[in-house]
Formats: C-alpha cells, sequence, structure tokens
C-alpha cells in the first residue's frame, strides 16, 4: 500500500507540473471568437487528461525501474503474479467511459459552434489561386479584406473557382474546407469577440503559391466597420484606384508583386514598356494589347523562367473589358 501511496502522490504533483507548463507555454493562439469559447475549452479538458495519463505513466514505470530493480547479487526469480479480473474490467470500463463524455462534451461544444443567430451578416467567400475574396451581398461591397463588425454573427458561404482550398483563421479556432462547384458551398458561422488584425489562411495544399495564400481580417467596432463600408461603396473616378482595387479582389497581387520582389508571376513594377523574352523564345514589348492577351489567355504568351497552367484562364469570364482596362491602368502606374 506504501508504494501505491507514493506513486499516487508522484502522479499527482507530475500532472499539475505537466499541465502548468503546456498551458504556460500558450498552445494556442489569442482566443478571438464566440466559437473559439467552447473548443478551447475542450481543449484545455484534453490537455489535463493526457497530463494526467502521461504522469499515470511515466511515473508508474520510472518508479518500478528504480525501487524494484534487482539489487546487487540477487539471482533470484521475480515474484510470479497472474491476472486480475477486478483490474482487467477497471482498464476497460473506466477508459470507455471516459471516451463517451467526451463524445458528450464533444457534441455539445460543435453545437454551441454551430448555434444559428437569425441576424447574421452574410459574407460570400470566394477561394481562388492564390487569393481570398469577400462579396458582402447585403452591402453592396467585395474586397479582398475580411471587415467583420465586433460581437455581430457572420454567416461565411463559401465556394471556390479551382481546386479545394481550407478556410482557417487560427485565432477564430474554426475551419472549413471550401470545394469547386456550384452546388458545394460550404457555410462557416463566426462572431468576432476581440477587435484586432488577423489573417485568414489557406489550410489545404493548393498549388504553387499555396504558402502565399492568406488575406487580411479586420474585426471592428460597429461605427468603424459602417465607416468602412460607406468608403467602399464610393466608386472612384480614376482607373488607376479601380484598377488596383479589382486587381487585388480577383488575386493578382496574391501572384504578381508591385516591388522588386518575385512571387509567382513577374513583377508589376516597371514592366509596362520594357522587352520581355517568352518561353519559345520570342521578344515582346509589355504593352495594352500584351496585357490584355496574357490576361485573356495567360498561357499563350509565358515569360520565359516562369511556368505555363499556373496563372488560372477564368478570367476572361470573371473580367469584363473595362475592367481589363482599367487593370491595365494600374499595371501602367507601377514604376
Amino acid at each position: 500500500m506504501k508504494h501505491f501511496v507514493i506513486v499516487g502522490v508522484l502522479v499527482a504533483i507530475v500532472t499539475v507540473v505537466v499541465t502548468v507548463l503546456l498551458e504556460g507555454i500558450g498552445l494556442l493562439p489569442v482566443q478571438a471568437s464566440a466559437q473559439a469559447v467552447p473548443i478551447d475549452r475542450l481543449f484545455g479538458l484534453h490537455v489535463r487528461v493526457i497530463a494526467f495519463l502521461f504522469a499515470l505513466i511515466v511515473v508508474f514505470m520510472l518508479y518500478s525501474i528504480i525501487v524494484f530493480r534487482r539489487r546487487p547479487g540477487d539471482t533470484g526469480d521475480g515474484d510470479h503474479f497472474e491476472g486480475h479480473t477486478g483490474l482487467e474490467i477497471a482498464w476497460t470500463i473506466i477508459p470507455l467511459g471516459i471516451v463517451l463524455y467526451f463524445a458528450y462534451i464533444g457534441a455539445q461544444a460543435l453545437a454551441e459552434t454551430r448555434r444559428v443567430d437569425p441576424q447574421a451578416m452574410q459574407v460570400n467567400v470566394t477561394g481562388s489561386q492564390w487569393a481570398w475574396k469577400f462579396e458582402y451581398p447585403e452591402l453592396g461591397v467585395t474586397s479582398n479584406t475580411l471587415n467583420l463588425p465586433i460581437n455581430r454573427q457572420v454567416l461565411l458561404k463559401m465556394s471556390s473557382t479551382d481546386v479545394i482550398h481550407s478556410f482557417w483563421v487560427p485565432e477564430f479556432r474554426v475551419k472549413q474546407d471550401v470545394l469547386p462547384g456550384a452546388d458545394m458551398v460550404k457555410e462557416l458561422r463566426i462572431t468576432p469577440t476581440l477587435l484586432g488584425q488577423y489573417k485568414v489562411r489557406c489550410a489545404e495544399l493548393c498549388g504553387t503559391a499555396h504558402s502565399t495564400m492568406e488575406n487580411p481580417v479586420v474585426v471592428l467596432d460597429q461605427a468603424a466597420f459602417d465607416a468602412w463600408v460607406t468608403e467602399q461603396t464610393k466608386v472612384s473616378d480614376d482607373p488607376v484606384v479601380r484598377g488596383q482595387k479589382i486587381a487585388t479582389q480577383t488575386g493578382c497581387l496574391g501572384c504578381h508583386a508591385i516591388d522588386d520582389k518575385v512571387v509567382v508571376g513577374p513583377s508589376w513594377k516597371g514592366i509596362y514598356g520594357e522587352q520581355v523574352t517568352l518561353a519559345d523564345g520570342t521578344t515582346m514589348t509589355v504593352d495594352d494589347a500584351y496585357l490584355k492577351q496574357a490576361i485573356l489567355d495567360p498561357n499563350s504568351q509565358v515569360v520565359k523562367g516562369f511556368n505555363p497552367n499556373i496563372m488560372p484562364p477564368s478570367y476572361a469570364q470573371l473580367l469584363s473589358e473595362a475592367q481589363i482596362s482599367d487593370i491595365i491602368a494600374f499595371i501602367k502606374s507601377v514604376k
């Protein structure tokens, strides 16, 4: 009995120490949504159970190795023992009960994250290689930044234009795969609870520039959100401003930098009017006609050093003539 008491005390001490260490190192990012609360609560309980099981196994093992080790000169056999029915029943029933309990509280947590607010604001999320686009149908706004009002549930209706993506904001905890196809729209509900700036990342390997597929997420108070909506609904008379907005919204700037960096495609900095060598060895001048053709049929004139079949060919259907002209005006302005 003495050994069981000692082991029990050691297990309790190690459990507390491991729990404090795991919780102290910050396993999770800041909690920024109502949906994160039940998830973090469930995760915290898992951490405590894991700490206890770790302590139980390691303490028993080390205690047995040290206390019951063979002494010098001891050549006798160890004690003979057979199975213990009560112990075998216990280590079957107790884990079963723990698993069923976690299934129950897990279902509760899932229900909390999916709670429906009839006043939720709808945002249509479109994933494309390699950028996100956010449309607010009730407000008439389209943006490459997901701006959300604090303490108001948002219904995200998500779809993809090409391959499978995965919408993930670590601070919100919830994640949802985004699938191509008009009949494969997925829904996710988020209620932001902490003002700040975050990032939505793609958590599904989706191609060459997967690691760069991230867009800003900004949680604002209601007044700041209303001001942002008002600003977004203003129509600019400047084609350069319109072109920059379109290029941002449609994901162009996810692959084309406007500085000296090379991301996936050629940088737009100072490219207008330059001579470029194509993959087939021919040379062309970057003018309006070249840029329009590059947008409508990107594989027809791939610049040397860059891979074909990277830029989606769908822009011919996504962009109007006026939008293409605005994008070209913006490219001209990037010096």
